[in-house]
Order: structure tokens, then C-alpha cells, then sequence
């Protein structure tokens, strides 16, 4: 936690393939831009977790790397995605593997739109698209369980289970009830299932949600909505939510939703959280492997993603500053827009736009 000694925070990088290190360059670059600002220091060792790596050795992620990564106050990651490793073989060894194996059971996606940011949303603006999706981030559909009997047969039948503990869910929930409270904005924490189908996983998660709150929570409202009424009312009333808590699957389905209205890609971060461990911070974006080394991919995502890391090691303060300038970049309408080809055509780069985000830290 930031304090009146210099604090020191060691943080694990891992660039990845295709843009995923000219995003973290400008990412680290405003982070320590922040630390310098507040008298904090970052210490960094970089990773090359990747396909580079795979295609020379073929190796995905050392045994020994999960050890060394707990020992990190927090995680970056650029973007993993390489076009000549067969899909799946990263994502799954990388990515899914670290979430699994460092417990990192949220999923945390802010949907926010930015000043002078389009969003696709006709007559809505930053005051009406501003809440967070809590994801459950390691149980339910996405864990494996299932089968094929008879396959290639007309007769072939597959299964897919969707599997919760109640300690998978209370965790979950009080995790989503704690960050409305420290949010404080409207205090109103939304359930998201489909109680009508779903009638087993979602009774639980119905249950457990409402004996939460009312027992431990009574200050802060609990509403409902099904997955499918709520993907209406983030396009049509997206004011309506503050906090919104769903599973694996209806999270990884609403947030690229949530991405889309806050902006797209180009400015949509998130965390793989363990509120007792060690977690990961990532820009949402691919890899974009066909614009590596042009630098004129677009930053912002992943320098968001570093305030959502210093958030969650308890630099408040240089969140909110990195944070700020953010906003100060985007109210100065120096960029016409947030793709490459935008970005090359009006003269910026992905070096300048850092530069730029740093330069509005040291001045604010």
C-alpha cells in the first residue's frame, strides 16, 4: 500500500506476440511516469511467454513460471495471439492456465465511455455509460466437464456441464458486494442469469446473491435481470447499471458487448483478479499481428489496464491521475479516432500517444 516511506512494487511483464510490446512500452512508460510522480517505485521483469517462444522451443509456459509469477505484487500482459501457432494452443497454455492456477476467480471489466470517444449508442454519453461487470472467472461452463459418445455417428451425443460450488459463487458475490461498496456511486449491485432455464446453477446463484445482501450488505440494492433482458438494456438504458454480477459465460458474453458501447477495443481493459493472490491486468484487444512494429497501434487500452493494476496494489492515487490524464488526452481531441489507420493518418504513433498520456501525469 502507497504510505509516507517509498514504496516498492515488483511487477511481472509479459509483452506477448504481435503489438502486445508496443502497447506494454507505452503502458510501463506512463506507470513509471506515475511512480516518479508519487515517490513509489516499480520494479519490472520481463516474461517472453509467447509464440515466439513456443515456435523455437515448444514450450508454452514453464512449470517453474507459475511459481515465480506469485511472487509478484501484480501481472501486465500485452496481448497473446500469434499467426503461425495453431488457435487455442496459447490461449489455453498462457492465459487460461495462469487464471487457473493463480486462482484468479474475477474477472473485472469496466465499461466506460470516455469524452469525445464514439460510441455506437445513439444519444448516450459518459454520464449514461459508466459500471462494471464482475465475471466469475474460473468454474461453470468453461471448466471442461463434459463429453463426446459416438462421434462422427449420427448418433453422437456431446455434453457440456456447467458446474458451481456455493464457496465458488460466495466468493464470487462478496467480492462484487465489496466493490460496490467502495465504488459508491448509485450502490445498486445487479445479478445477471437466467433463473427460468437455468433453474439449478442460477437458483443457487439467486440465493446465495439475496442472503448476501441481506445479511451482510443491507445498504446496497439487489436487482436481477435475465442475460437476455440485459443485453437490451445496455444498448437501450445502459444508466441503469452500476455493478453487475453474472458466471463465466453470460460475463464473457456481456462484457465484448460492454467493450463495444464503451468505445471497442481500442479502450477497454480488464483485470484477472485473486483478491488474495497475485492478478493479471490486460488490454482487451488481440494481438494485431499484421501491424507489429509499425507503431501505429492504438495504446490506451493498455495503459488503462496499469490503472486498473495500480488500483488493485493500493495506489489510489496514481490510479486516479493516471486515470485523469487519460481523459485530459481524450478532451483535447488531438486524435481523430482510435484506429491504426486513423492513428497513422494524422501523424500520431503509439509512442507519441504515450508521450502524450505521460506528459499529462507530470502536469496534473
Amino acid at each position: 500500500m502507497g504510505d509516507l516511506f517509498m514504496s516498492k512494487y515488483r511487477i511481472a511483464l509479459l509483452p506477448g506476440d504481435g503489438t502486445g510490446p508496443e502497447v506494454m512500452r507505452e503502458g510501463v512508460k506512463v506507470l513509471n511516469t506515475v511512480a516518479k510522480k508519487l515517490g513509489f517505485t516499480i520494479d519490472t521483469v520481463e516474461y517472453d511467454f509467447g509464440g515466439d517462444r513456443y515456435l523455437k522451443t515448444g514450450e508454452v509456459l514453464p512449470n517453474s513460471a507459475i511459481d515465480e509469477l506469485k511472487n509478484f505484487n501484480a501481472i501486465y500482459l500485452g496481448a497473446i495471439g500469434h499467426p503461425d501457432v495453431k488457435p487455442g494452443i496459447l490461449e489455453k497454455g498462457i492465459l487460461l492456465r495462469l487464471r487457473f492456477e493463480l486462482d484468479q476467480y474475477i474477472n473485472l471489466r469496466p465499461v466506460k465511455l470516455y469524452p469525445n470517444v464514439y460510441t455506437p449508442i445513439k444519444d448516450k454519453g459518459p454520464k449514461d455509460i459508466d459500471f462494471v461487470v464482475i465475471r466469475e472467472n474460473s468454474a461453470g461452463a468453461y471448466t471442461g466437464c463434459g463429453g463426446i459418445q459416438k462421434k462422427g455417428t449420427p448418433n453422437e451425443v456431446a455434453i457440456q456441464e456447467m458446474i458451481y460450488t456455493r464457496f465458488e459463487v460466495d466468493r464470487c458475490l462478496k467480492y462484487a458486494f465489496e466493490l460496490t461498496r467502495k465504488r459508491n456511486k448509485d450502490k445498486k449491485l445487479t445479478l445477471v442469469g437466467k433463473t427460468n432455464v437455468l433453474t439449478f446453477v442460477f437458483d443457487l446463484w439467486e440465493r446465495a446473491f439475496h442472503e448476501m445482501g441481506k445479511k451482510s450488505y443491507p445498504e446496497i440494492q439487489c436487482d436481477y435481470a435475465h442475460v437476455d433482458a440485459t443485453t437490451m438494456w445496455m444498448v437501450k438504458n445502459p444508466e441503469w447499471f452500476d455493478v453487475l454480477v453474472t458466471d463465466n459465460m453470460f460475463g464473457d458474453i456481456i462484457t465484448d458487448l460492454g467493450a463495444m458501447i464503451q468505445g471497442g477495443m481500442g479502450v477497454a481493459a480488464g483485470g484477472n483478479i485473486n483478491p488474495e493472490g497475485v492478478s493479471m491486468f490486460e488490454p482487451i484487444g488481440g494481438s494485431a499481428p499484421k501491424y507489429t512494429g509499425m507503431n501505429i497501434i492504438n495504446p490506451i487500452a493498455c495503459i488503462l489496464a496499469g490503472q486498473m493494476l495500480l488500483e488493485n496494489i493500493g495506489e489510489d492515487k496514481g490510479a486516479a491521475i493516471l486515470e485523469q490524464a487519460v481523459i485530459k488526452f481524450f478532451e483535447s481531441k488531438a486524435l481523430p479516432g482510435l484506429s491504426a489507420r486513423e492513428i497513422k493518418e494524422s501523424g500520431w504513433s503509439t509512442t507519441k500517444i504515450g508521450d502524450a498520456i505521460s506528459n499529462y501525469v507530470a502536469t496534473i
